[in-house]
């Protein structure tokens, strides 16, 4: 097996490493059987400037994408970091309805020969030549009041659009609870009010800095997205929903991540 492929099929089977009952994406599943509830798997590929960005392009386009679309995983969106850290990165968005398509994805795409035909260049890259620095995943499931991902409408038209994902963690689990509820309860009403195009919504199962929360905005372009935070922000409806005293108690969210990222000619979101 190559390398690259090992190392991620073997990111992908930590993710079920523990198969008792209790194990996070077992009692995930479960609890989102019947309700239609999304699993994401959000892929950051950092690339060194030159040809790697091409040989991911091709890769994502021809090889990831078709394959992903096979095994029912899509909407698949490919974006490039604007502004963020790490840059320049690729991030891959993988939605499912099944935790345990996503996480053995790596697994899955290895018996796809039309995958490894088509991929070939990027998947046996030698290692003086490799085709990305280093992979970072998380494991995201949906929330129970927003159980899917929404496609922009300007993505069928290949419209121009930003998106801000945006990534809040909790002081403890208690305060990432009440931020998840705050959230489905009342603020993404906000942001519909003031025009905010909202993807996604999401918690954290696996990945870096737990308890955390991840969704994902779109915008027509940055002056918009300024221009609509600003609006939310001075809203009425913002500052007396956020000072509800069970909102605001204490900090409820100890970190925010920021980054902006625009779609690829390819993406599907």
């Amino acid at each position: 097996m190559e390398r690259r492929t090992f190392l991620a099929s073997s990111l992908a089977a930590s993710a079920l490493a523990v198969s008792t009952p209790g194990s996070a994406l077992e009692a995930a599943q479960g609890a989102a059987q019947g309700k239609g509830r999304e699993f994401y798997q959000l892929r950051r590929y950092h690339i060194n400037s030159g040809p790697q960005r091409k040989l991911c392009d091709d890769f994502f386009r021809d090889a990831l994408i078709p394959a992903l679309t096979r095994l029912g995983i899509g909407p698949v969106g490919v974006f490039d970091l604007t502004i963020g850290p790490d840059t320049p990165s690729i991030y891959v968005l993988m939605p499912s309805l099944s935790a345990e398509t996503l996480a053995t994805v790596e697994t899955r795409l290895g018996q796809d020969a039309d995958y490894v035909k088509a991929g070939a260049a990027f998947l046996n890259a030698p290692a003086k030549e490799p085709a990305f620095d280093r992979i970072a995943s998380t494991f995201l499931q949906a929330f129970e009041k927003w159980p899917k991902l929404i496609v922009p409408a300007a993505t069928a038209t290949h419209g121009p659009r930003v998106f801000e994902l945006r990534i809040y963690e909790g002081a403890t689990d208690q305060d990432h609870r009440r931020k998840v509820e705050m959230m489905q309860s009342g603020e993404a009403d906000i942001f519909a009010k003031n025009g905010f195009e909202q993807v996604f919504y999401s918690e954290t199962l696996i990945g870096p800095r737990l308890p955390s929360l991840t969704y994902m905005l779109c915008f027509d372009s940055l002056a918009t997205r300024d221009k609509q935070w600003a609006a939310f922000r001075a809203s009425d409806d913002w500052k007396s929903y956020s000072t509800q005293p069970k909102y605001a108690f204490e900090p409820i969210v100890s970190n925010i991540t920021n980054l902006i990222l625009t779609p690829t000619a390819y993406s599907q979101v």
